[in-house]
């Protein structure tokens, strides 16, 4: 399996996971918040910020009917059609170069999705080490031709394909010169529930694209997915943030506020770490802990030549006795010697 690099950070399978923090629009439409959102994720420890990079224009047209609106009552953003959302989610272009610096200058790597070739050239640009594309753009190809042909890591989200699409989306990929891609599990749901997010997805993915990381996009509240995703094998996270949920904006609902992002952050690590090796014998680590297993005792004093009974023995802690199996044997069998309560038995005393 691969492992490679996206900026100074080290991305595999036996590599710590990779915490991506999500800005998208929760900046609210200020700059001064935007830079705000990425020392707040730098102070939590997130590896890298990633931004979305498109206009209204890029993705869609401003027109009403249909599917250009957004009926369903219990979406977050109800009422208005797609151009609207768009015109109200986008990161001006214009802010890119400053937020990547600043992101730079706190240790971070910085990166976005782009929506269309225009913001592909864009990104080239500023160098940006990688490239995600999201769930709604897998099955635009002359997207992915153009960002495969950039030779960079290629981050891609699995949500709203079958397989045979994203199947279909990575060969295209591979085909026009990407060889580093995360292939995000993810439930293109906002929020997703844990019911739909289905995480026994993740080592099927590694099975199949035995030559890709695999990751997962967390649309869900909390860290529990993500953590229990890192155990299925997952070594890329992708969670949106935020400042306040409280704050409003277009993604707040299903975002991590500072402190449930370097939650994340340390609990990935930990489950990572947690995986280890298998371990089907006593460690070197547990080998002080072994004196207190149980073992056989002198539990009463016993004279030369009387009996073990079960008045005068007894299975305690610790653990330098005869081990316990042999309770059965040693009852009735003679002392050679006089023994002490609190001795431990041992075959030389019979």
């Amino acid at each position: 399996m691969k492992a490679f690099n996206i900026g100074h950070i080290n991305i595999g399978h036996n590599e710590k996971p990779f915490i991506i923090a999500e800005m998208s629009g929760n900046h609210n439409g200020d700059i001064k918040r935007a830079l705000n959102l990425v020392k707040a994720a730098a102070d939590t420890g997130a590896h890298a910020l990633k931004l979305q990079t498109y206009t209204a224009d890029t993705i869609t047209i401003n027109h009403r009917g249909g599917l250009f609106d957004i009926n369903d009552p219990q979406s977050l953003w109800a009422g208005k059609n797609l151009y609207e959302l768009y015109q109200e989610a986008y990161t001006p272009w214009e802010w890119h170069k400053e937020i990547f610096d600043y992101a730079n200058s706190l240790g971070m790597v910085a990166f976005s999705s782009p929506f269309d070739e225009t913001a592909v050239d864009f990104l080239e640009e500023l160098n940006v080490p990688a490239y995600k594309i999201a769930s709604f753009e897998s099955n635009h190809f002359p997207l992915l031709k153009k960002v495969a042909q950039t030779g960079k890591p290629i981050l891609i989200s699995s949500g709203t394909s079958k397989l045979d699409e994203l199947y279909e989306a990575i060969q295209c990929l591979k085909t026009n010169g990407a060889q580093n891609i995360v292939i995000f599990k993810c439930t293109s749901t906002y929020p997703a529930t844990p019911e739909n997010t289905n995480l026994r997805t993740i080592p099927v993915f590694q099975s199949i694209f035995d030559d890709c990381v695999i990751g997962l996009s967390d649309h869900t509240m909390g860290i529990g997915a993500s953590v229990a995703a890192v155990a299925l094998g997952a070594r890329v996270i992708e969670k949106h943030f935020t400042l306040r949920r409280a704050d409003g904006g277009v993604d707040s609902a299903f975002s991590l506020e500072p402190e449930e992002l370097a939650d994340l952050v340390v609990e990935t690590e930990r489950a990572f770490l947690a995986l280890g090796n298998i371990q089907l014998d006593t460690q070197k680590a547990e080998m002080k802990s072994r004196q207190f297993k149980r073992s056989i005792y002198v539990s009463k004093n016993i004279k030369q030549g009387e009996s073990f009974t079960t008045e005068n023995i007894k299975v305690i802690r610790p653990g330098d006795g005869l081990p316990p199996k042999y309770w059965e044997q040693v009852l009735g069998m003679k002392a050679k010697k006089d023994l002490e309560k609190g001795t431990p038995l041992s075959w030389d005393l019979f």
